[in-house]
């Protein structure tokens, strides 16, 4: 089954769950916020995607945070320890096609996977 990771107030989220539902393909839906970021996901997302991919540096939750949290990301082991403290950095969706992903939402890459 596939597994969309995200936050429901999230515009790209809503679009991509829309983009789903219109194309008829089941998914199961992840809130990061209530639910919290799997570990062992995060660990196999940014092994996949890459933690600089991962991690949203244009958002507000990323441009909220003080200067020193901001420089103490420099690597994948802090990257997944702010994710895990802070799910609304990561860029959404997180999309688990089982058995890869993707993060962000892509019509034209995705039409390809439904």
């Amino acid at each position: 089954m596939t597994i969309l990771y995200g936050i429901p107030n999230c515009d790209t989220v809503k679009k991509a769950r829309a983009w789903l539902a219109e194309h008829g393909h089941g998914h199961q839906f992840h809130d990061l916020k209530k639910q919290g970021v799997p570990p062992a996901q995060l660990a196999r997302w940014v092994q996949a995607a890459g933690w600089e991919k991962l991690l949203n540096r244009k958002g507000t939750t990323w441009r909220k945070l003080d200067a020193a949290t901001q420089a103490g990301v420099v690597d994948a082991a802090s990257a997944e320890a702010l994710m895990r403290d802070n799910p609304s950095v990561i860029k959404r969706p997180v999309v688990d096609w089982e058995p890869d992903i993707t993060v962000g939402f892509d019509a034209a890459d995705w039409a390809g996977r439904v």
